[in-house]
């Protein structure tokens, strides 16, 4: 029971962070923390463009970890859309670990995510739409690179489910015992809030979702934020 609900809300903060591609935004040697609520860590870092099999690619780590839970993804996308390609995931438990490989093809509008125990594939999963599927870390930080948005702007996520990203409102949060002006972006239907920092910065600063919550606690900045726009 403590293990499915570990993994549910593993899952639930993926959700939150699932996003639509537009263009990528990247700034190498960034490091942002985050406390999970009601238990737990989360660490974003971006790696800049590497080589992945011999493709210049975007690369960012997301590991979050809870009691008895510790989940590495390596998102590997194309740095001029932010689209992603490649997703390997490495998943412990206490007693047993994983590996997922999620694979993008933005073009076929198509995805498919494997799972492997002890080098031996279980599950294979095959998704097929109308539009590009999106992985589910970056949104904030996709939605960083949106110049200037205005309060309704809105895009459609796939992951693999659809809905709709909406920019709700502009107003103050608190949050570490400061008052931040942040957008404030929801969905339809309603699986989360997330609050973007309207500053220089553009910090992913509070998530918000059924159970659970990610609040930001460092961040180390990167280069000088380079953007496809």
């Amino acid at each position: 029971m403590i293990g499915k609900k570990i993994f549910f809300i593993s899952m639930a903060i993926a959700t939150i962070f699932a996003y639509t591609a537009h263009s990528a935004v990247i700034s190498p040697g960034e490091k942002i923390s985050y406390a999970i609520s009601p238990m737990g860590t989360a660490a974003y870092s971006d790696m800049g463009i590497v080589d992945y099999k011999g493709k210049e690619l975007w690369l960012v780590t997301f590991q979050t970890r809870l009691p008895g839970f510790n989940d590495l993804e390596k998102i590997y996308a194309d740095p001029n859309t932010g689209l992603p390609l490649i997703v390997e995931r490495y998943i412990r438990w206490p007693m047993s670990e994983e590996f997922l490989i999620e694979e993008y093809d933005p073009e076929n509008n198509s995805q498919v995510t494997r799972r492997y125990v002890k080098n031996k594939m279980t599950n294979e999963y095959k998704y097929k739409s109308d539009g590009p599927y999106h992985n589910a870390i970056l949104l904030p930080f996709y939605l960083r690179g949106i110049k200037n948005p205005q309060i309704g702007w809105k895009m459609v996520v796939r992951v693999p489910e659809e809905f709709t990203v909406i920019l709700s409102e502009i107003k103050n949060i608190k949050t570490q015992g400061k008052t931040i002006k942040a957008y404030h972006f929801t969905s339809n239907p309603n699986k989360f809030d997330i609050w973007i920092s309207k500053d220089e910065y553009l910090l992913p600063i509070v998530s918000k979702g059924s159970g659970y919550g990610l609040t930001l606690k460092s961040h180390i900045p990167g280069k000088d934020i380079a953007s496809s726009h």
